[in-house]
């Protein structure tokens, strides 16, 4: 793990802002975005489909067990997916034009056991917010809305990414939770157009859309939580190092 400096921001955020660059990365990275979303999610869907089986009320041990790997290996997909979208945004930020998917995979693999411990913790602590009363929920929301990009650039850990995702929040909730608000907009409109087009072709073509809809929107948090986390001074990371012993009397 490094230590991260508390080096300045660079800049505050506008919600405007990174929504722009967000789809200005989407426009260039679409091929890579949208094709490695249908590889990762298609054949998770497909094997955790098989593993889960047909739902039925009562379940064996191993079944329950078979359901449990499902949920393990969606978990990490979506880790995977999203260490990959941090690495993209990161890329293009540093002007390289040369995006290599399977470098960028194999570059974020290694997050994925953080990713996935982080990925609990904030489900439960958003989710006991969000049950409690639903303005702690939308709070933890907004302060732990940096932590993946946190372990996948930085290499912090699973529970100092939720510490270190809120002092980059600080002075900037308001800015950070707008920009997800309209994330979640954005995404809901491009859901439900999909949808509208399906059910004007068929009945069946409904869902087949939905599932294109779902790869089309899956990247855009990813890639609008990445950009806030670069502008708001995130990625200066550095090995602490001690300083030079003082030559001796």
């Amino acid at each position: 793990m490094r230590a991260v400096e508390a080096s300045p921001r660079t800049k505050r955020i506008h919600v405007g802002e990174v929504i722009s660059e967000t789809f200005s990365i989407y426009g260039r990275h679409v091929g890579a975005l949208i094709g490695s979303a249908i590889v990762v999610f298609l054949i998770v869907g497909i094997l955790t489909a098989v593993l889960a089986g047909p739902a039925r009320d009562e379940l064996s041990w191993g079944e329950l067990l078979l359901v449990l790997l499902a949920i393990i290996i969606r978990v990490a997909a979506a880790a995977l997916y999203t260490g990959f979208v941090v690495r993209l945004v990161e890329d293009a930020r540093a002007g390289r034009r040369d995006v290599s998917v399977g470098r960028l995979f194999s570059s974020a693999a290694p997050a994925i056991p953080a990713l996935i411990i982080m990925s609990i913790l904030f489900g439960i602590g958003v989710g006991i917010g969000f049950i409690l009363l639903v303005i702690p929920g939308l709070i933890l929301l907004t302060i732990w809305a940096l932590t993946a990009p946190a372990i996948v650039v930085e290499r912090v850990g699973p529970i100092e990414s939720f510490g270190r995702s809120r002092q980059l929040v600080r002075g900037e909730g308001w800015s950070v939770f707008w920009t997800i608000v309209v994330v979640w907009l954005i995404t809901a409109v491009i859901t439900g157009v999909f949808g509208l087009i399906g059910d004007a072709i068929s009945g069946v073509m409904h869902g087949v859309a939905l599932s294109i809809a779902r790869f089309v929107t899956a990247t855009i948090h990813s890639l609008a939580v990445s950009v806030m986390f670069f502008n708001l001074g995130g990625g200066r990371a550095a090995t602490a190092t001690p300083p030079p012993a003082a030559p001796a009397a």
